[in-house]
């Protein structure tokens, strides 16, 4: 396992988030939590959506594994993605098409005039698409040469872009500023794919997507088998990646049905939710996949298994203290990032309740990012979409019991207790024979004094804040 790595990935991502939260907390202010916040929040779905779906990992570890198989590799790339951003952009001019429609797919509680307007900012953002799918790409050639900050520090050009549409239009109708940001997300999907030409062409990356289009058109039929190879794991590979993201826009198109505020509830308390995932599980398991795809592949598998052990532990600590972390502190948390302009304190106390049910889920969702790497390295895609197949299933059944009685908390919490069973089904497709390789007794005693004292610890900080 490289730490160097890992901390590049980890840093980048923090760097992002920072002004990810930045973003959040100007929309916050300038929009707060209402109809106009909902509009943006839906509009915003799809592509975020692919976004994370893409840029998480889904791409990534389905075309690893083949790419490090692949005897023509440059011809094989360039395969790849000529076929895959040619299907993106069809569907990106179909989503243009029918921006209403799918407007009414994704928020069919809305309004007809509240969908008139949303569908104006669907078709925009979906643009975001084909973009993101370029920066995927290049920085899954970036990966293979174990080079990771650039797509993980990618992202803040995103979010600055968004913040500057918010402040330069902050005292516009509401309206115009959606409008704004929706341009805002275009112009950092631009700012994404620049950074990484830029960086493509300094690490002589670029040079192999150019030999691959000169030599595509006589050699295209030698990479049929890795071609073939890879677009079978591809699909259930986008699914097996897709749990929470899907979840994330099923919530949207339940919360819909509630009250106009619920959709924003449920963004804002999972943005908090994503920072420590991402932090901690995303940059770890994006940064050692490479070497654990490397070792399959040359039949180490035990030292694949090692790395993971030390995953694990490294993960299980940092997701236990931001799981009591944010549960304790959740009104402090979510007052000090969003409240204030138009986000009132009616707001934090709903969106803070809304925290403390997906973070729940954080330590299930993370273990199960990490262990599921096991299933991709060993072209097990179609093991991960079974698994997310019945994870989904379960979310469906868990949200509709506990939307009437708990409404956006429990669609928070049918999320967390579906990340429960999804690490359940993971672990046994790894083997239980080598989970108990990575879990030790000595570590697990360690791991819950450790545990019980910082639990504690933060209570009393906790006490003595509430009573300052």
């Amino acid at each position: 396992m490289k730490i160097k790595s890992i901390f590049s990935n980890s840093g980048g991502i923090l760097f992002s988030r920072i002004f990810g939260f930045i973003r959040d907390l100007t929309m916050a202010s300038v929009l707060g939590a209402n109809v106009y916040s909902d509009i943006f929040a839906v509009a915003f779905k799809l592509p975020n959506l692919f976004r994370r779906i893409f840029a998480e990992g889904a791409f990534s570890q389905s075309f690893m594994p083949s790419f490090i198989a692949a005897r023509y590799k440059t011809i094989f790339s360039v395969k790849v993605l000529l076929r895959l951003l040619g299907a993106i952009l069809i569907l990106t001019l179909i989503v243009n098409i029918f921006s209403y429609e799918i407007s009414k797919i994704l928020a069919p509680g809305f309004k007809a005039e509240t969908l008139i307007l949303t569908s104006k900012y669907v078709a925009i953002q979906f643009w975001y698409l084909p973009l993101i799918f370029i920066v995927t790409y290049l920085g899954a050639l970036l990966q293979y040469k174990e080079h990771f900050a650039t797509t993980a520090f990618a992202t803040t050009l995103l979010n600055i872009a968004m913040i500057i549409a918010l402040l330069l239009y902050k005292d516009a109708p509401k309206e115009q500023i959606i409008y704004a940001l929706s341009w805002g997300v275009i112009g950092g999907g631009i700012l994404q794919v620049a950074i990484h030409i830029i960086v493509a062409i300094k690490v002589k990356i670029l040079r192999v997507v150019r030999f691959g289009f000169v030599n595509l058109k006589e050699k295209k039929e030698i990479v049929k088998k890795d071609t073939d190879r890879f677009f079978k794991n591809f699909f259930p590979a986008i699914w097996g990646n897709s749990t929470l993201q899907i979840m994330s826009f099923l919530d949207t198109w339940l919360a819909s049905f509630l009250v106009s505020g619920s959709i924003s509830y449920l963004y804002y308390a999972n943005r908090i939710f994503q920072l420590p995932l991402a932090l901690f599980a995303i940059a770890l398991s994006i940064a050692i996949f490479p070497s654990i795809s490397k070792k399959v592949k040359a039949k180490d598998s035990s030292t694949a298994i090692r790395e993971l052990k030390r995953g694990f532990w490294i993960l299980l600590y940092l997701l236990t203290a931001a799981t009591a972390g944010a549960i304790i502190f959740s009104n402090e948390i979510i007052w000090l990032l969003f409240e204030r302009g138009a986000f009132i304190r009616s707001n934090t106390i709903e969106v803070a309740k809304v925290l403390d049910m997906y973070m729940i889920g954080l330590i299930p969702y993370g273990l199960s990012k990490l262990f599921s790497l096991w299933l991709y390295a060993n072209n097990q895609q179609a093991k991960a979409a079974k698994i997310a197949t019945i994870s989904l299933i379960s979310y469906a059944f868990f949200a509709l019991v506990l939307i009437k009685p708990l409404a956006a908390q429990g669609l928070a919490l049918a999320g967390s207790i579906t990340g429960i069973i999804s690490f359940y089904l993971t672990i046994k497709q790894f083997g239980i024979n080598n989970m108990i390789e990575v879990v030790d007794k000595s570590r697990t005693l360690k791991f819950t004094s450790i545990l019980s004292i910082f639990t504690i610890l933060l209570i009393l900080i906790h006490i003595l804040w509430v009573h300052i």
